[in-house]
């Protein structure tokens, strides 16, 4: 359905082809070793099993409150990919689960596998805590995600009853629960649902509960009282935790757990876009400005603390204590990507892609077996992925985002075509208000040829039936200081509007444009009150955010200086970690004489020692021999 203040529309995942040296391969392997790991993960521990509904009082592992959201992300990532690379195989595993999920809903819709069989009793009473709206949401999505690859409407329209249950049951009439998520997530799947069948309930549903959350009397105050529970002795001790301390246009700092907050701006953004809300894209104004500019780390990540998973104090970015969560990041770039497309504005891909590059492509390891819960940036060799966790939102949740990766790469306006990230490979789009002398409208395809990330060189071909009129819309990413752009082998004017490089021109079919993005090396400094990262630098090259692994080095990484003259070179090593550029230089580290039986001595007495060294990208951390890691480096 249109969105009234959405100025672009992204391409549909089947209209993108990925087919380049550092995002395909990682997708192969999310295809061909993730999906079927997290599958048989699934199925080992009971999260499939549970929706059988066979588990009886005093059996062992009861199906958790969680676990329905852990298959939905798989069945929605396994969607994905079988939408962009169609499997037989796969597909009937999809199919599935999908029936498999259906058959576990209830007569009056409602479709939950822990409050089925574990405490049916306890139904939506404690929404603060319990994670029913949160498993719903994720439902939804995979059941859009099934609907597209496949055009069975079977678990769409299980889902739909269960949003017309969730609809009956929750509301402002009266004999309706006035509440919401403890977790969020079911508002901006309930806009997918919306645009899927074209349900206004769905999105009246999803605006009630954003316009509903921290509403006073609060609900989750008498919900816990309707329970007999004292509301003041909950363990997280503030509805910050929650988002749910104040009403949503009222907050001006993100807070609390950073995953629920990042989905909360998403849907948001969403209901915004979707009903020309200012006041609702006001607050999502003001609170992407404090995530992103006060309370994000270099590598994308945002949630520094690991006691609630939450946002802190502006700046407080530890490095070896950073939570950084991968679903936080993940959810980061959700909440960018709708903003980028009621603004159009730079900004937001410029965090997407720092976010993809960086603290999301850390979460999985190369073979695609492993994830990474918590990212740090500062390790003593003690922190490694694991092949699945008991709370495993973050597996499932990059491998949806791997697989549905076209879908972030370009967008359309009316009138204009935009190219947010730099991959290798193909896309197609319609442009309404492009006529062609034909008759009816422009059908555009782009072909992208680059090395990117490794250097920024980027040649497009444009596709064209017969000669059009619109504008390509080139981002310029913020970390590039110098760009060239050519058409057909000249220079040509452009504009740059909100960071993208506007070409305005009657397209020929094969023109081709060339856009070259000057890629040296960067010392990066953190801004002066982020007191763990004084007087250090970190490394960066176009997107990606470089550390050094103990591994690579001799000296001691975690206590390395780099001087700030001193000459630092990058260069492609085709044999490590799959292919990677490096960046190598000449370091100072303390010298280890003359410390026995000491812990401190005089300055004067301490010497220092030139000492090679070699960075790789942040990404690929963790994958070869366990040591000390660090990004920030003192400054010598």
């Amino acid at each position: 359905m249109p969105s009234p203040s959405r100025r672009l529309r992204p391409l549909e995942l089947t209209n993108v082809t990925i087919a380049d040296a550092f995002w395909a391969p990682r997708q192969r392997t999310n295809r061909e070793a993730t999906l079927p790991h997290e599958y048989r993960q699934c199925k080992e521990t009971g999260r499939l099993d549970a929706l059988r509904l066979t588990w009886k009082p005093g059996q062992p592992n009861p199906p958790h409150i969680f676990w329905d959201s852990d298959v939905a992300k798989w069945l929605e990532a396994a969607s994905y990919s079988l939408a962009t690379h169609p499997d037989p195989e796969l597909r009937k595993l999809v199919d599935d689960v999908a029936a498999l999920i259906t058959s576990a809903q209830q007569p009056d819709g409602y479709l939950n596998s822990h409050f089925t069989v574990v405490e049916p009793q306890k139904r939506w009473t404690n929404l603060r805590d319990a994670h029913e709206l949160y498993c719903a949401g994720h439902l939804m999505e995979a059941a859009v995600a099934h609907f597209q690859a496949t055009g069975s409407r079977l678990l769409l329209d299980a889902l739909c009853r269960y949003a017309d249950h969730i609809d009956r049951t929750f509301g402002p009439e009266p004999g309706k629960k006035q509440g919401y998520p403890g977790h969020e997530e079911i508002e901006l799947a309930l806009i997918k649902l919306y645009h899927a069948t074209g349900n206004e309930r769905y999105l009246r549903l999803s605006k009630y509960f954003i316009d509903q959350r921290g509403q006073q009397p609060h609900y989750y105050d008498q919900e816990a009282l309707a329970r007999s529970d004292d509301p003041t002795k909950w363990w997280a001790r503030s509805y910050e935790y929650c988002q749910a301390h104040k009403p949503v246009r009222q907050q001006d700092e993100v807070v609390g757990h950073a995953v629920r907050a990042m989905y909360l701006l998403s849907g948001m953004a969403d209901v915004a876009a979707q009903t020309a809300d200012d006041t609702l894209l006001a607050a999502c104004r003001r609170l992407w400005a404090s995530a992103t500019e006060r309370k994000m780390y270099v590598t994308g990540s945002v949630g520094s603390a690991g006691w609630g998973e939450r946002f802190t104090s502006d700046y407080n970015l530890p490095n070896e204590t950073a939570y950084a969560e991968t679903c936080a990041a993940i959810g980061l770039v959700f909440f960018a990507h709708r903003m980028l497309q009621i603004e159009a504005d730079a900004v937001y891909a410029d965090a997407m892609e720092r976010a993809l590059y960086n603290g999301i492509l850390s979460g999985v390891s190369l073979d695609g077996t492993k994830f990474f819960y918590e990212n740090p940036l500062a390790s003593e060799g003690k922190h490694h992925r694991q092949e699945w966790f008991g709370c495993a939102c973050c597996p499932p949740n990059i491998a949806r985002l791997l697989a549905s990766l076209g879908t972030y790469a370009y967008s359309a306006a009316p009138d204009a075509l935009y190219v947010h990230l730099y991959i290798a490979g193909s896309a197609t789009a319609s442009l309404p208000k492009v006529p062609i002398p034909s008759g009816g409208y422009s059908e555009v395809a782009l072909t992208q040829e680059t090395g990117y990330p490794w250097n920024g060189d980027v040649k497009l071909t444009v596709g064209v039936q017969q000669p059009s009129k619109f504008d390509l819309c080139l981002r310029i990413p913020g970390w590039c200081r110098k760009h060239t752009l050519r058409l057909n082998g000249k220079a040509v004017g452009h504009r740059i509007v909100k960071g993208y490089a506007r070409v305005s021109r009657t397209w020929a079919n094969s023109d081709r444009v060339e856009l070259s993005l000057a890629m040296p090396i960067e010392r990066v400094v953190a801004h002066p009150r982020v007191a763990e990262d004084a007087g250090k630098v970190a490394l960066a090259r176009g997107p990606l955010v470089y550390c050094l692994e103990q591994c690579d080095n001799a000296a001691p990484v975690r206590s390395l200086i780099l001087p700030d003259k001193a000459r630092l070179t990058a260069r492609f090593d085709n044999k490590l970690l799959g292919g990677t550029v490096v960046i190598e230089g000449a370091g100072l580290a303390p010298t280890q004489a003359g410390w026995k039986g000491k812990l401190y001595r005089p300055a004067d007495e301490s010497a220092l020692r030139p000492a090679r060294f070699r960075a790789i990208p942040y990404c690929l951390w963790d994958n070869r021999s366990p040591g000390p890691m660090t990004v920030w480096l003192p400054r010598g």
